[in-house]
């Protein structure tokens, strides 16, 4: 008689030396997050809640299960809708019931908390945050016009989610889009070709859309900030998704788009055709209505990559601690050791720097400021994510390559959030542009590099050498290497007021010349930054 292997046993062989995975607790295992935003009740439930399995398995069905584009009803009615595995909406309710949206606007609520809340929400699926995203940031566009205020901000600041497919006043909670990007212009929208036509007939400021959009992100929000050519030039308008009477307006989707990562959100490619708009501000100043919206959304995308490293740190820490090789566990060997602290003082730089943009969105008199610093960490931390993640993705040896591990969702994320909202190039490019039309931003900026002076001498002398170099603003063909050093210098500054792993990341950032790849650095407190994990 034979005897069944015992449960969790494999007949052929025992299954050792592999660590079992991991699902942390995103707010109880996250030292330098609490650190930064002390005890907060709302927080750790939401912590908790994302590290729980149900929540990870809504995650990896959103993931999985793509949307689907249903461009037509039974009978053959055109109905361009969009469905998601339910487990998107799960995460889209448990984010927004939370206050993804909210926690900014509300009485006593900051732009540091609704940050964590990105953070946390990136390490598990990011795709959910984009339609939340850009529902936190139509709030302020929106004062470009009270009665269009007075309609949809309490909706979209509401903690609630509601996907059905009815009109605004119907709802207690809605989302908002955006819709810019053209095929002929990209980041110039500028260059926009959408047709705007005044239509007095169906009420003041309202007009008919009719022109394509190349990116749509979220097409089945409630509502769309988008931009389009009216008589007095490029202007801002809301689009409804659904019309006072209930019927559908007219917003064609034409596909989704096949993307790298960022597979549960539903980017589209559609048409407006004869499609009814309020216009939002006036004729002509589109774009100052709609930057309102990106400098939010602009924060979102610089703490994303935060949070994309954070989760391949964590699957890394927890391999090296639980794998053994040549009779030593991957934790105590010198070399990873040495990787795996590169990549912590890359993760906490990266979170620390992005909650010091949040914070200053809370401060009106440092607008200059927030608008070159959110510029900045966006730059910074979106170009270190990629090569962070592959070598956190090494670290697993091949379990890392397999979709098995979190670690192919995050390295296919980890381009995304350069490459939205401003790509390297365009932001570099504002940044000089906010530097010469803004003075007080570089002022703000020069207070706070030269308030951290005295603290560390490789920090004076890095500024030294910044400012010797560019004594002005740089050649446009510097305009990379220049943000580069800059956000370098500004992360140094955060994480000398914040965090005991200043020294390390100054030493290895700049001070001493180092190696261009992970852990071929020297001068680094290994102990202390690991600690922090």
């Amino acid at each position: 008689m034979t005897t069944a292997a015992p449960r969790g046993e494999l007949d052929t062989h025992e299954v050792f030396n592999q660590p079992a995975p991991v699902a942390p607790d995103l707010w109880s295992s996250d030292a330098p997050l609490r650190a930064l935003m002390g005890a907060d009740d709302t927080l750790a439930r939401l912590g908790a809640a994302l590290g729980s399995a149900q929540a990870r398995e809504d995650a990896r069905d959103a993931q999985t299960r793509l949307p689907e584009l249903r461009s037509f009803d039974r009978n053959g009615r055109r109905i361009d809708e969009v469905h998601f595995h339910p487990g998107y909406h799960r995460l889209m309710a448990l984010g927004l019931e939370s206050g993804y949206a909210a926690i900014a606007w509300e009485e006593g609520g900051s732009h540091a908390r609704h940050a964590a809340f990105m953070y946390m929400f990136s390490q598990i699926e990011p795709g959910v945050c984009c339609p939340m995203t850009m529902t936190y940031a139509a709030v302020p566009a929106l004062e470009a016009d009270p009665s269009l205020a007075a309609v949809w901000k309490p909706r979209l600041i509401a903690r609630g989610y509601d996907p059905s497919r009815r009109a605004v006043g119907e709802k207690v909670a809605v989302t908002m889009g955006m819709a810019m990007t053209e095929k002929q212009g990209g980041s110039d929208v500028r260059a926009n070709s959408t047709r705007a036509v005044a239509d007095p007939a169906s009420g003041e400021g309202v007009y008919r859309l009719t022109g394509h959009k190349w990116f749509c992100s979220a097409p089945m929000c409630d509502g769309f900030l988008t931009l389009a050519q009216a008589e007095g030039g490029l202007t801002c308008f809301l689009v409804p998704r659904w019309l006072p009477d209930g019927s559908r307006n007219a917003f064609n989707i034409l596909r989704l788009k096949d993307k790298l990562g960022n597979k549960a959100n539903a980017s589209s490619e559609f048409e407006y055709a004869n499609t009814l708009a309020h216009r939002l501000g006036d004729e002509g100043r589109g774009v100052q209505t709609i930057i309102e919206m990106v400098h939010h959304t602009r924060l979102d995308t610089a703490m994303a990559p935060a949070g994309l490293m954070r989760a391949a740190l964590s699957e890394a820490a927890h391999w090296a601690r639980g794998r053994t090789a040549f009779q030593k566990r991957l934790i105590d060997q010198p070399l990873m050791r040495a990787v795996l602290a590169d990549l912590a003082i890359e993760t906490e730089a990266a979170l620390t720097l992005g909650m010091e943009v949040a914070r200053v969105f809370d401060d009106p008199a440092r607008r200059p400021y927030a608008r070159l610093s959110v510029a900045l960490a966006k730059f910074l931390s979106n170009k270190r994510a990629p090569g962070m993640i592959y070598e956190a993705m090494e670290c697993l040896g091949g379990m890392g390559y397999v979709e098995d591990t979190p670690l192919p969702m995050l390295y296919r994320e980890a381009p995304l959030n350069s490459i939205w909202e401003g790509s390297g190039n365009v932001i570099c490019l504002d940044i000089l542009r906010t530097l010469t039309r803004e003075p007080e931003s570089g002022a703000q900026l020069d207070a706070r590099l030269d308030g951290a002076r005295g603290q560390d001498r490789q920090f004076d002398a890095a500024l030294e050498a910044h400012r010797e170099r560019w004594p002005g603003l740089p050649p446009e063909a510097e305009a990379r290497w220049f943000a580069e050093s800059l956000a370098n210098l500004l992360t140094a500054v955060v994480l000398m007021e914040q965090s005991p792993i200043a020294g390390s990341h100054i030493a290895s950032r700049l001070g001493a010349p180092r190696g261009q790849i992970a852990g071929a650095m020297r001068g680094v407190d290994t102990a202390t930054v690991l600690d922090r994990v």
